[in-house]
């Protein structure tokens, strides 16, 4: 064993060259520690990766493995040291001490200045904010790791920066919760559109993926969601070192490609339909396109693979039609006059569903108002997806001892005005649209009061997108969760109402507040269907047939056990068994 290390560690020193160095910045000596692969070669990219709070530059190195990845890609690493092991995260300090390091790397190893990325875990993803800010003409992506300016961002870069930011969920030190906030500042900040791609699962399924861009130059942010991780960087399955620089090498700041963003529609769209075959209308798609060294002699437009037409010059503008059942990816791809390609795309979804629709399904970001929800308290209306909220309407995740859901969207009246205070689905001006043909609808919801102990009605109303009054149903909340997340609440019975659609439209569900100052409710769950929706279901009336199930599902919502008026799917054997899918109409 002694001998294949001893083999092992001649081999890598061969192939690579890992030495301390010192440098004098400000009449202080800085230390730090590089890495380079042998045989470097010319013109080659550097990574600067700085530790966190009371540790330093071997430890750093340690956490981030990127020694396999450097030999591969031939690219130095810098792990500086940080004076009393921390970072100047408001001042030039250190920030000049980086930018002698750029000097210092370029003069030893011939780096490429115009590739040049900043890392930093902890405090030093702090760091890498705060130079965001004020080195982004010699930095050309950043990518910080568990933290983040923990009093708020600020958002002044010199141009768009990319990002790519890698964070646990259960990070106690730096908190999981602030992340959005920051980056939905830099998202705007980079002209990226508001709502991102999200792969879920991303390479293994405690790990999401959220993508923001493209935006202006053709930069991207990127968060990394890392479930049930803490205040670490991972190298398990998914290598945060990986990820970072395969984000990383894509960017310049020599910019050639030709950048093209989809502008209309602005986000991605979902086109829900019931009862009938969707007939979505002819969308029409816009983009713009620049070429930074050049010209853009024409853009693509394609409809997933299908190649639907090309534009010599501006306005980028094309008509897509039969948009069929399914996700469609709508891309526009520049072409300039080098040949050069850039991408913009958007996501398309249409929607015909058979059974129940739960359209609460989309809580599952605190401090957000979700896809396809808007929300009004009399003063301000948010539009899905935003996020970065820590007062007033957003979501809520429920960690009490005893509460009746763990998500739930909040909304208040602050005004007391009629109709002032709402959480609406599919509403106009959101990425989502509801289409209902005719026939009978029944509507599932779970409904709290937040901060109402005596309880203060809702009302739950259909409209036309346009406000047309097709039905309202008045409910009075029975819990109050007690204006606290972490307060136990219990006795949130699942209710329904039951209405009629007489002509195929678009049509929006709301959910109103009383006409009270500071009323306000906690939408927990919402579920829609229709009722005519029972081809692949058998009734079932006899007592005895369903007397041993325990527990039933409506795709995911609790209902209480019936004796008859059920009508249970044919695929399931529900006789004898603990659980089963059904639909109640009665």
């Amino acid at each position: 064993m002694k001998r294949l290390s001893l083999i092992l560690f001649v081999l890598i020193s061969l192939s690579t060259t890992f030495q301390a160095e010192t440098l004098i910045v400000d009449n202080t000596t800085r230390d730090y520690i590089v890495y380079a692969p042998k045989n470097l070669g010319s013109q080659r990219p550097l990574l600067i990766s700085c530790h966190g709070m009371n540790q330093d530059a071997g430890y750093q190195k340690g956490m981030l493995q990127i020694e396999a990845i450097a030999d591969t890609a031939k690219f130095v690493t810098v792990f500086p040291n940080g004076i009393n092991r921390g970072w100047d995260i408001s001042g030039d300090r250190d920030l000049r001490f980086v930018q002698a390091i750029i000097d210092e790397m370029a003069a030893k190893y011939d780096i490429d200045r115009n590739r040049v990325y900043l890392s930093g875990f902890s405090m030093g993803g702090m760091f890498t904010y705060h130079a965001m800010n004020r080195m982004a003409d010699k930095i050309a992506a950043f990518a910080p790791i568990s933290g983040y300016p923990m009093g708020g961002g600020v958002y002044t870069s010199s141009r768009p920066v990319p990002i790519i930011h890698t964070h646990g969920t259960t990070d106690d030190v730096v908190g999981f919760g602030g992340v959005s906030g920051v980056l939905a500042g830099w998202v705007k900040r980079n002209g990226c559109p508001a709502t991102p791609t999200t792969v879920k699962p991303y390479r293994v399924g405690h790990i999401t993926k959220h993508t923001w861009g493209p935006g202006e130059n053709g930069v991207e942010v990127v968060l990394l969601e890392l479930a049930n991780k803490g205040h670490w960087i991972s190298n398990d399955v998914v290598f945060t070192g990986e990820e970072i620089w395969n984000f990383c090498k894509r960017y310049s700041l020599e910019l050639k490609d030709p950048t093209v963003r989809i502008t209309e529609p602005s986000n991605a769209l979902t086109y829900l339909t019931y009862g009938g075959a969707s007939e979505i209308e002819p969308l029409t798609v816009s983009a713009t396109a620049s070429d930074p060294d050049g010209k853009v002699v024409r853009v693509d437009f394609y409809k997933d693979d299908e190649l639907l037409g090309s534009l010599s010059e501006a306005p980028y503008t094309i008509v897509v039609d039969n948009l069929s059942k399914g996700e469609h990816q709508i891309r526009a791809v520049a072409v300039d006059d080098e040949g050069r390609t850039g991408t913009g795309q958007t996501m398309v979804n249409v929607l015909e569903p058979t059974g129940s629709y739960v359209f609460s399904n989309a809580f599952t970001a605190e401090g957000s108002v979700p896809e396809g929800w808007s929300t009004y308290d009399g003063n301000e209306k948010r539009v899905g997806f935003s996020s970065g909220y820590s007062s007033g309407s957003r979501v809520f995740h429920f960690t009490g001892e005893q509460h009746d859901f763990d998500w739930g969207l909040y909304t208040r009246n602050v005004t007391g005005a009629a109709h002032a205070g709402y959480a609406r689905f599919a509403d106009k001006g959101t990425s989502t649209s509801l289409v209902l043909y005719p026939g009978n609808y029944q509507l599932y919801y779970r409904i709290a009061n937040w901060n109402i102990p005596t309880y203060s009605p809702v009302t739950i109303a259909v409209e036309t997108v346009d406000g047309k009054e097709v039905y309202t149903h008045s409910y009075t909340p029975s819990s109050n969760v007690g204006n606290s997340t972490s307060s136990s609440f219990s006795g949130t019975p699942l209710k329904s109402c039951r209405f009629d659609v007489t002509e195929k439209g678009r049509y929006v569900i709301t959910f109103y507040t009383a006409d009270a100052p500071w009323a306000d409710l906690v939408v927990g769950q919402a579920a829609l269907l229709r009722k005519g929706d029972v081809s692949a279901i058998e009734e079932v009336s006899d007592e005895n047939t369903v007397s041993s199930i325990q527990y039933y599902t409506l795709s995911g919502l609790p209902v209480q056990p019936l004796s008859s008026g059920v009508y249970v799917r044919k695929s399931v054997l529900c006789s004898g068994a603990s659980k089963c899918e059904v639909v109640i109409i009665k």
